[in-house]
């Protein structure tokens, strides 16, 4: 895999606040001025700017060309990019809403993530996947699902996933210099979230496959990563109230998967909880819980739980709240790690 630093030089510039898709379009943005292969495409991604504005101004800045309106073909779309890509070009397509990606699972599957291991690594895929996921906007059927597990399940695909405005700049711009096809997961509902940011002066920010802990404390350790990333936090501050010292770590990685940054913090204190959107059976949770697991069991003072959305096809946007996991899901389950059994 190709990464490559994120940071340029610092300048005087200040940091003002800024948005998650401010920072998505200033990664694009910054891409296509450095290397003219970079190519954006998607549906309405041109002169409407995108549905969530996230490509906003690229077209006008690069040309149709360059930033291209395609038909509502999501199979043709990623079927033209993996011909892109053979040509040398590097192309970072939209596929606007989570479901709408699932017509062109077949190019995903039987083309995209085999290209390289196909011509036995003479052909680089790179490509990049833009799917905005995950619910919390008041979406309906198709515009909400949480498909990691589906990309996770792929051999070839590196599955990534931002939670930060700093780490949406550094990952896309780490995903679309990459010579392996990226999924990049966006969960939509952080879209709007803000930090103090300067696009001329972007922080560093750790590689794909790198997790990263955003809060330390001792009782529990829990492992999240995109829109459940805000729920957590929330969660480990509540936490104080009970006496419970809770460590946060935002995986940011799916594929790769960062062993060693989560079981280092799950050695440290003795328990975990999984917290994801997707749905709860086969979802990322359990093959997480089965990782620290096998690697940890002799630290574990509890068994690995998992906290997900239901086992269920998305639900309206008036029930999305139960469906979510939430502060007190969290709380609820840090509560039955067996805390009667610690030292």
């Amino acid at each position: 895999m190709t990464t490559h630093a994120t940071a340029r030089p610092a300048t005087k510039a200040a940091a003002k606040p800024a948005t998650m898709a401010q920072a998505l379009q200033r990664a694009m943005r910054d891409a296509m001025a450095e290397d003219p292969t970079v190519h954006v495409m998607g549906e309405d991604v041109g002169t409407l700017g995108g549905v969530f504005r996230v490509t906003d101004g690229l077209a006008k800045e690069f040309g149709e060309d360059r930033c291209t309106d395609t038909p509502l073909a999501e199979a043709g779309i990623l079927g033209t990019a993996v011909g892109m890509a053979m040509y040398g070009l590097r192309p970072v397509v939209e596929m606007q809403f989570d479901a709408f990606a699932y017509p062109a699972f077949e190019q995903l599957i039987s083309h995209v993530s085999r290209m390289r291991n196909r011509t036995r690594g003479t052909m680089p895929m790179p490509i990049t996947v833009r799917v905005p996921y995950g619910g919390g906007i008041g979406g309906v059927e198709h515009h909400s699902d949480s498909s990691e597990a589906y990309y996770m399940a792929t051999p070839g695909l590196h599955v990534v996933t931002p939670a930060t405005v700093e780490d949406a700049y550094g990952l896309l711009r780490a995903a679309i210099a990459s010579d392996d096809p990226v999924v990049f997961l966006e969960p939509k509902r952080l879209y709007w979230s803000k930090s103090d940011w300067s696009p001329e002066a972007p922080a560093a920010v750790e590689p794909i496959g790198k997790a990263v802990v955003r809060r330390r404390g001792t009782s529990a350790t829990l492992i999240t990563y995109g829109p459940s990333l805000p729920v957590c936090m929330e969660a480990a501050e509540a936490a104080q109230a009970e006496g419970w010292d809770l460590e946060v770590v935002d995986l940011r990685s799916l594929v790769p998967f960062d062993d060693e940054t989560v079981c280092a913090s799950v050695k440290r204190t003795g328990r975990a909880v999984v917290v994801h959107e997707s749905a709860g059976f086969g979802g990322p949770g359990g093959e997480i819980a089965a990782r620290v697991t096998e690697r940890c069991f002799h630290h574990l003072e509890a068994p690995v739980l998992r906290v997900a959305g239901f086992d269920i096809p998305y639900p309206p946007p008036m029930l999305e709240r139960h469906h979510l996991p939430g502060v007190d899901r969290v709380l609820d389950a840090v509560a039955r790690l067996q805390w009667e059994a610690g030292s």
